[in-house]
């Protein structure tokens, strides 16, 4: 899955090359997270292989890369920190985390936030929270997974509450691949789930980011109107029919997000 991102342009004399790869060397990751030679970051990263091994022994001594007992390198566990911070230094997730609570144990099913970034990269949305139900596979679990706006639940939520040019835009700017065999990414389709999130006020899916899975999502806004989120019910459709379950669940997302996007954190 290819996924481009869009950041506010910087004026290349504040640019420093070297704290840009250096990150381009933790993302060289991405992809595959298992451990790496320095040649195989070296490509990952666009980079020669002596700056791949000056950046890597740097982010070896500050415990950001971890030396497996083979010598290869693999991302260390202080970036989890760093993930820490983030999480309980963003309002919208303490906040949300009752309400989170609460879903969960009423439903019953697993329940999620995505954050979504109008202003800057809008084409993806990242889930900060996720609240697992009695049987998941694992990386359905962890918080920090991106996904393309065009195709995540919360996504096509967010992409309703805003303007049909900016839907636009998101659509012809996403780079976009299969993520299931059931994945729909054709620009018609698209349209027809904002469409329809905008009328019924959540959107859903039967997978499309997961085979067996039904999911819905409802988006979160602020306090003036622009989309920061949403929250996600997601259950098996082995248990459930996808009908059944959007008419069962989809009130309690939205009043979910509702509650949310009554919160002003500048009050």
């Amino acid at each position: 899955m290819s996924i481009k991102h869009r950041f506010p342009p910087i004026d290349d004399r504040l640019l420093l090359q070297s704290v840009s790869r250096t990150l381009d060397v933790l993302e060289a990751f991405a992809e595959k997270p298992d451990a790496k030679s320095l040649s195989e970051i070296a490509a990952a990263a666009g980079i020669n292989k002596s700056a791949a091994q000056r950046i890597s022994q740097t982010l070896l001594n500050r415990g950001y890369l971890e030396q497996t007992e083979r010598g290869g390198l693999m991302l260390g566990r202080l970036l989890l920190d760093r993930a820490f911070d983030y999480l309980r230094s963003n309002p919208l997730i303490e906040k949300a985390a009752p309400i989170l609570s609460d879903l969960r144990t009423t439903t019953g099913e697993r329940v999620d936030l995505s954050l979504f970034d109008a202003e800057h990269d809008n084409l993806t949305i990242v889930y900060a929270a996720r609240m697992q139900s009695k049987r998941e596979r694992f990386y359905a679990t962890l918080p920090g997974r991106r996904m393309p706006t065009c195709v995540a639940t919360g996504g096509r939520a967010c992409m309703a509450a805003l303007p049909d040019e900016v839907v636009e835009q998101i659509i012809a700017d996403s780079e976009l691949t299969l993520i299931t065999p059931k994945t729909r990414i054709d620009r018609e389709y698209i349209w027809e789930k904002v469409h329809a999130a905008r009328r019924d006020g959540y959107s859903s899916q039967e997978e499309e980011t997961l085979l067996g899975e039904v999911v819905l999502a409802a988006a979160i806004r602020d306090h003036d109107g622009v989309p920061v989120g949403a929250i996600h019910i997601a259950g098996s459709l082995s248990d459930w029919n996808a009908d059944v379950f959007c008419k069962r669940f989809s009130p309690l997302a939205i009043e979910a997000a509702r509650a949310l996007s009554q919160w002003n954190p500048h009050q």
